[in-house]
């Protein structure tokens, strides 16, 4: 069993925010797999359930909030009895990544992300990671917490609907488990 948790905010309010990319990616992706969300309170998550490669996956976005996404983390991980360091894949955005790279990780620190820094303390450091560039310049000209959660400029979705199809490789590949430390940009 595979898990592909993504990081961002519940609600319409934080829908389209750069905190939220790793929603955004994750919806694309069980729309093209034609994947449902139900909403799971005892894991704290909105779950998609499907098998590719032969491999039951679960497709995961918080309720918690992305600071306290190790919560929702947590639950699932004992419920599963999955090992953080092959069965997981968090997907988050990074604001030290220029918009329309993705690096790919196979463990390391929070870098002062709270959402990681909650999946670290509750998981522990060792789990893969997809990290999803949302600086650019308007970032610079902004207090950091309003650019995260400002809404992503016409232009800047464009950019990262050229990510799409790296971000859906990326999950194919830890699902079929050969994922590889790379870093690439749309």
């Amino acid at each position: 069993m595979k898990l592909i948790l993504a990081q961002g905010n519940p609600g319409s309010e934080f829908k389209n925010t750069r905190h939220n990319v790793g929603f955004w990616l994750l919806d694309a992706y069980a729309s093209t797999h034609n994947i449902d969300w139900s909403e799971k309170t005892k894991f704290h998550s909105y779950i998609g359930e499907c098998s590719l490669e032969g491999e039951k996956i679960l497709l995961v976005k918080p309720t918690t909030y992305y600071n306290d996404t190790g919560i929702a983390a947590r639950a699932l991980v004992d419920f599963y009895k999955l090992d953080p360091a092959t069965g997981i894949l968090v997907i988050h955005d990074d604001l030290m990544l220029p918009l329309g790279t993705i690096r790919t990780r196979e463990k390391g620190s929070d870098a002062g992300n709270n959402g990681i820094k909650s999946l670290s303390v509750h998981l522990g450091q060792d789990y893969k990671r997809a990290r999803i560039g949302i600086w650019s310049e308007l970032a610079d000209r902004m207090d950091a917490t309003a650019f995260v959660l400002g809404k992503f400029t016409a232009d800047e979705r464009a950019v990262l609907s050229n990510l799409q199809p790296v971000a859906d490789n990326i999950i194919d590949t830890f699902v079929a488990g050969n994922f590889e430390t790379t870093s690439r940009k749309a």
